[in-house]
């Protein structure tokens, strides 16, 4: 199954495989804030350096609507 595919029961959205990883979440997140403050090469080299996958780099950072980093 695709990690990324949202399913949904009736009213319900439920996210398959939410990451559990805390401090990754945190990576990512600080990923597409430096994104939003500076520009996307920053947030690129900053991903890389914490050894971020290129498919994480890609979707977050291009595709917002497919980001999984919700906290509940």
């Amino acid at each position: 199954m695709n990690q990324d595919i949202l399913e949904q029961n009736s009213d319900e959205v439920v996210i398959p495989y939410q990451r559990r990883d805390a401090h990754q979440t945190d990576v990512v997140d600080l990923g597409i804030a430096l994104q939003q403050r500076s520009n996307t090469m920053t947030a690129v080299e900053y991903l890389r350096s914490q050894n971020v996958g290129h498919d994480v780099i890609e979707r977050v950072l291009t595709e917002p609507g497919r980001r999984r980093s919700w906290r509940t």
